[in-house]
Order: C-alpha cells, then structure tokens, then sequence
C-alpha cells in the first residue's frame, strides 16, 4: 500500500453503497486519508434495492467464512446503532415443504453445530408455534438464532459520517468517467490522483474495470402497510437456496422480513438476461402467488410499493475482494483494487470486506484466509475467464 502524499487522498472509494462505505470507514479506521466518490448518494443502488438480510450461508466454506465472519462483525457493531438503522436479531426460519427438503434442514443444522453456530430443527407443531401463519402442512424446518435484519442504507451514510473521528472525504453526486495511471478521472474533466482505487461500485464496476466476470441478477420486492406481529422470523423456503445459485433463467422463492415498522419485506426473485429496472407484473405475481402459498394470508394485506434492483453476480459466486490482478493492463492505476460481485450477501458481507481489504492493504492479517475471494482467481495461465 503506497500512502498518498499530503495534498492526495490514500484510497479513492468508487461507490458509496454499504460495502463501499464500510471499506471507506474501516480503511479511514486504520489512519488512511480516504476519498469517497459516488454518483448518487449514499446507500443508493442495489444496497437500497435489497432485503438487509443479515444471514449465515454456507454452501461452501468461502462462503460459511466470509458471512459467518461478518454476521459476526454485525453483532459487534449493533449497539452503535439506533433506531434509523432497523437492526433486529429477529433470526432465521428456513422451512422445510417436504421430507426431502427437511432432510436437507437437518444436513445443514449439523454442518452449522459443527461450526458453532446456534440453530436449532422444529417438527411441525414447533413451526406452527414459531410462525402461526404459516400454512398448515410444512413438515418442519431450521431455525438460525443469531441471523438478523437492518436497513442498510441508513448504516452506510452513518459509516461515511465519520464516528469516532476518521477522516472521510466525500463527493456525492459526482460520476467517475475511468481510472488510469494519473488517477481517477471525473466526467466533468477533473483527475483526482491517488494512492489506491478501489473500485466498489456494485456492477459499475464493469465501467471501470473491463473483463469483470459479472453479470446483473435482476430481483423483485415488495412491501405492505403495518401489520405489527404478522410475522416473528425472516422466514425463508429451503427451495430458496437453489433458486439464489441458479445460473440462468427465472426463478422466485418464498422470501419473507418483518420490518421493525410492522411491515413486510417480500421477496424474491432472480432473473438473467435483463437490464431493464421497469416492474415486470408477471414475474411479482409469480413471486407473490409462492409466498401465499406458505402465508395464506397475504393477498389480504395492502401492499404500497414494488421495485426492483440488480445484484452483481460473479462468475462463480464468491465475491471480487482484493488487487484487480488479472483485470488491471498497463493503463490501469498501479494500485486498483476490488471489492465487487457478492451478488445477494453484500449487505451481510460488508464488514467482512472491509476488513479484508484493509488487511491486503496495509499488509496485515486478517481473521479469515482471502485466497477464495481474491480476483486473481480468474487468472489461468495468463488468461481471464469471463
């Protein structure tokens, strides 16, 4: 890490939505001289398209790593927050339609024990206690204690509003047309020099850093009037987590939060192939005909708005975190860096990634091993897998 001189900022931050802020505040956090730039403002994009689902997955042990690590750091810094931010340790419920899907409730209840995470397996009367709304004949399902929610948006202008005195510079409002050797330039001509960008700008990234092995995952969501105790958990089909990793076509699962407010949060949907952000009234319909099929009672509730967002989906799953590598070429700034494509996770992933490239950064060490979401994994024999 090269520190900028004293009329230079150390690290330019390209994006202002939760991940690029809680890199902006940790990095400011370790005594660098930080420079945010966004195009809109803070907490925009697909950090205020999302759920702020704060969720252990654990598909893969990069993956389990990186969201327990940061679930984790979410804890940590809870008390902090207030009301503005919505945090709730509301939990998991993962429920299970059949007996295969409560099989596979009870492979990952072991796998998350043997990890240390506390969960536990509800038979049918269990969840009928947990959740009455929910349909009668579920056979089960997991619940995962320590998952929680918040409204990410309002924690990422908080990060970049300096707490505890670190120094953060911020230009809202302001597009960056690209990066190169003499630093970042703006559209309206400026160049700003640096000593690292780091690019984390959810699918912008891709303007910036051609080649990126990402591609946008369009989503559904929906949100209805108060009905404080409609619901207790985020509560989540186990068919989610096959549609999540799906790799092309349309697919909704049941997908349900309560909001602190009362409200309720529904999801969700994944869609390729599309850059289009209009509502697509056939596809929130299939999305809210499967979440009536396990809460009956939802047509009957007023629903005031829908939208959408676009996740920025890798190539293989795991995030970009770290030296563009692979993706940098002789006109790229000497010190680019990544933190880019955790598709549904970025709000849970976070402050994960913000350690993690604070680490890379500075030449520490980190909590959990960067090797599986590094970008130089791409890198095969001189060639970029895209």
């Amino acid at each position: 890490m090269i520190r900028g001189s004293s009329d230079r900022p150390d690290v330019v931050v390209i994006g202002a939505g939760i991940v690029g802020a809680a890199c902006a505040h940790e990095l400011a956090a370790q005594g660098l001289h930080v420079l945010v730039i966004e195009r809109a403002g803070a907490g925009g994009g697909v950090t205020a398209a999302g759920m702020g689902h704060l969720v252990v997955m654990d598909d893969t042990a990069a993956e389990f790593a990186l969201s327990a690590w940061s679930r984790a750091l979410w804890h940590e810094l809870a008390p902090r927050l207030d009301a503005r931010h919505a945090f709730a340790r509301c939990g998991t419920l993962w429920v299970a339609a059949d007996d295969e899907e409560y099989a596979l409730a009870q492979t990952r209840h072991e796998a998350l024990q043997r990890q240390g995470v506390a969960c536990s397996m509800l038979d049918a009367r269990a969840l009928r206690v947990a959740e009455p709304g929910l349909r009668e004949g579920l056979v089960g399902g997991m619940r995962v204690d320590d998952d929680a929610v918040v409204y990410a948006p309002a924690v990422a202008a908080w990060l970049l509003a300096q707490p505890g005195g670190v120094r953060i510079d911020c230009r809202m409002r302001t597009q960056v047309a690209r990066i190169d050797r003499a630093g970042v330039h703006l559209a309206n001509g400026e160049v700003i020099a640096a000593g690292a960008v780091l690019v984390a700008n959810g699918l912008q990234a891709t303007d910036l850093v051609p080649r990126l092995p990402m591609q946008p995952k369009k989503g559904h969501l929906l949100i209805t009037d108060r009905y404080p105790g409609t619901i207790r958990h985020q509560i989540l089909e186990l068919g989610y987590i096959k549609s999540a990793h799906n790799a092309s076509g349309t697919s909704v699962a049941f997908n349900v939060q309560p909001r602190p407010t009362g409200q309720l949060l529904i999801g969700s949907s994944r869609q390729f192939g599309s850059t289009d952000p209009a509502i697509e009234p056939a596809i929130l319909a299939r999305m809210l005909k499967r979440a009536a099929a396990y809460l009956p009672q939802l047509p009957a509730l007023n629903a005031i708005r829908a939208w959408t967002g676009f996740r920025p989906a890798s190539s293989d799953g795991m995030p970009l975190i770290g030296p563009a590598g692979p993706f940098a070429d002789n006109e790229s700034h000497p010190s680019t860096w990544l933190a880019t494509g955790h598709e549904g996770l970025g709000v849970t992933t976070a402050l994960g990634t913000a350690k993690l490239i604070a680490a890379q950064m500075l030449g520490h060490a980190a909590a959990i091993d960067a090797t599986p979401y590094l970008p130089a994994r791409f890198a095969v024999e001189g060639a970029v897998h895209a």
